[in-house]
């Protein structure tokens, strides 16, 4: 496979890219540390204009690169390959006392299959060496067909040798239905790399965290929380999950456990379709409720594009705004078909 120089500005960074390589994986690996959040040419966060030279676009949705865009030579860096020597103006994220972990690839041994709600079971990985990684960062499986899916660590960096993922299974989902809840299983190996996002816990800011998660925008809630454990908090956290019901509220256990032996930690589930102490409904509306004014917070949220969409316009409405919120999208396949109502602003750290 030939390979061109893609050359990065304004820090005029020469990268090496195989023509069967994303832009966007060619610059993670040498650390050069471009936005992007999906992958998957979904979210359009990785989305960089053409200077010179000829991209491949790939299959990047209609809805996060418009035909306007494409015409003007944007591309979004996660899906385009080049097909020439190329220059991309990137805005290079350098974010002073945030370590930047370059992309390599692993092998995992699957020493964990465990279903901890309907829809959701609990992969563990032992890797064939520690992957160092930010909590909230995900790392990409390649299932047999060749496709690759992210899925956040849900393990504190402390413990980089045998990562945790929580899988929700998809309907008719490839590496869901098709593999990791049918033929997966213990003692198989399994491709990945990693780490990936620039959704992880800010451990400098000393305000109170808001941890707002929908369904398994737990993980990487999870990772941090362990991570914030490991410092000696300073922190006051408080961590919504929302779910549809008490059997969806997976490591609910766990993170009662957590809050009574932790206290600078609180748990409120969130259940939108049954009653859980008295209170129901989604995490927008409980926010609504405890907090009518969250200025003075630092916010993470993760799950859905819906639910991050809902959660930050509560937030927003309680005058939380974007410089204090950090979001995660999850997005799969019917985000990718349909789009999504997620609230966009550049301002919106990913």
């Amino acid at each position: 496979m030939e390979t061109y120089t893609v050359t990065v500005e304004p820090i005029g960074a020469e990268i090496e890219c195989r023509g069967d390589q994303t832009v966007l994986d060619a610059c993670l690996r040498e650390g050069v540390w471009l936005p992007h959040a999906c992958t998957h040419g979904t979210c359009g966060t990785c989305k960089a204009q053409v200077l010179d030279g000829e991209l491949d676009l790939g299959d990047a949705s209609p809805y996060a690169l418009l035909d306007s865009e494409r015409d003007e030579g944007v591309a979004l860096l996660c899906v385009a390959t080049p097909r020439s020597d190329v220059t991309i103006e990137g805005e290079v994220d350098v974010e002073e006392g945030v370590d930047v972990h370059p992309v390599r690839d692993y092998t995992g041994t699957v020493v964990e299959l465990a279903d901890i709600a309907p829809t959701v079971r609990r992969l563990r990985l032992e890797l064939d060496r520690p992957i160092p990684f930010n909590p909230g960062q995900y790392v990409q499986l390649t299932t047999p067909a060749g496709e690759t899916r992210p899925y956040s660590l849900a393990v504190a960096p402390a413990d980089a040798t045998t990562i945790e993922l929580h899988v929700k299974r998809s309907p008719e989902g490839a590496a869901t239905e098709g593999w990791i809840f049918k033929d997966l299983a213990v003692g198989d190996t399994v491709p990945v790399s990693g780490p990936y996002g620039q959704f992880f816990l800010r451990p400098a800011r000393d305000e109170p965290i808001l941890m707002l998660a929908g369904g398994t925008g737990l993980a990487p809630m999870k990772a941090m929380l362990r991570h914030i454990e490991t410092l000696g908090s300073g922190h006051e956290v408080v961590l919504y999950h929302g779910v549809p019901g008490a059997a969806d509220l997976y490591e609910h256990d766990w993170l009662q456990e957590f809050a009574e032996t932790h206290d600078w930690f609180t748990y409120r589930p969130a259940l939108s379709q049954e009653e859980h102490e008295g209170r129901t409904g989604r995490v927008p509306a409980m926010l609504a409720q405890d907090y009518p004014r969250a200025s003075g917070n630092v916010a993470y949220i993760c799950g859905s594009p819906a639910f991050v969409g809902d959660t930050m316009k509560a937030l927003m409405k309680a005058r939380l705004f974007p410089r204090n919120i950090y979001r995660e999208d999850f997005f799969d396949s019917a985000d990718r078909a349909a789009g999504s109502n997620v609230v966009r602003s550049p301002l919106i750290r990913r």
